[in-house]
């Protein structure tokens, strides 16, 4: 009789539904929130979108490189070849500080490049690889024309509002919010995967008006793929741009939690004791000015 009171304590509470449809179309679920990606030098943006590797095939087939026969991992900062030793390809060296936290000063055998003096003998367009991880995501793309591997998977950056992001950034120096949108535009360039449903976290933080429409164009790239999103927002116009809208309130904290108006745009911004249909209604009326003229 004992062991049958534990069973019953242990047994999990009834579902608040009866079914859920709709469950077996998704295959995977995904939340893209603004936990680190990374805590050092070796993760970066053009590593994290798998744009790297065709860059690397594409300093592997210059002349210089097919002459000396460098493969494409000789142009790699994380496996030994073109690398620097002395800091492993990492262009920075920890200083033991033993009580305090360690402080990374610039390799003094590379200065911070990265890659052994041969390696940077090679170049494509006038540029060595060092001189690529430099670069903007927007100047790497441009600069790759020609190049459509590498252009498709640096436009996932531009999509997402991230164009001024250096290539070879440490991860560990972005915002939460760059982050979120970093791991979004992973995501976005490896849309082959099976029907998703992605959970995102307030993806407009930090986003200038005009990035927002660049999120949103994103939105529609993984609509159109099949993906699903369910997005917790803020951003008056990104909400009217949802296909639907749960209003949760009517305050904050304890004093929310309840379902105060769902529906469309329109039908939340008609409900006049909903604090976002409001607001959202200003919106409309305002996006509606800026399409008729």
């Amino acid at each position: 009789p004992a062991v049958c009171r534990r069973l019953r304590k242990r047994a999990p509470a009834p579902a608040p539904y009866d079914d859920l449809l709709g469950a077996g179309q998704v295959d995977d679920c995904v939340l893209v929130d603004q936990t680190p990606l990374g805590r050092t030098a070796r993760s970066n943006p053009v590593t994290y979108v798998k744009a790297f590797d065709e860059i690397r095939q594409v300093f592997a087939s210059t002349v210089t490189a097919r002459t000396r026969n460098y493969p494409a991992s000789f142009f790699s900062f994380n496996v030994e070849g073109g690398r620097c030793p002395a800091c492993e390809g990492q262009g920075q060296v920890a200083v033991d500080m033993q009580f305090l936290a360690d402080v990374y000063v610039t390799c003094g055998e590379c200065q911070g490049r990265r890659y052994r003096p041969e390696v940077l003998e090679v170049a494509y367009r006038g540029c060595t690889i060092a001189d690529v991880l430099e670069m903007t995501a927007r100047q790497a793309h441009t600069f790759f024309r020609g190049e459509p591997r590498v252009q498709d998977r640096l436009k996932c950056l531009l999509d997402v509002g991230l164009d001024y992001l250096r290539l070879g950034q440490p991860a560990a120096t972005l915002s939460g919010g760059e982050a979120q949108r970093l791991k979004l535009a992973g995501y976005l360039s490896s849309v082959h995967r099976g029907h998703t449903l992605l959970l995102l976290d307030e993806p407009t933080t930090g986003l200038h008006p005009a990035d927002i429409v660049h999120l949103l164009d994103c939105f529609e790239a993984l609509l159109s793929a099949g993906h699903s999103l369910v997005v917790v927002e803020h951003n008056l116009h990104l909400i009217a741009c949802a296909d639907y809208v749960i209003d949760l309130g009517p305050g904050a904290a304890a004093e929310g939690g309840r379902v105060v108006a769902a529906g469309t745009p329109e039908h939340v911004a008609a409900q006049p004791h909903s604090a976002t249909g409001r607001l959202l209604a200003q919106t409309l009326a305002a996006l509606g000015c800026e399409q008729s003229a």
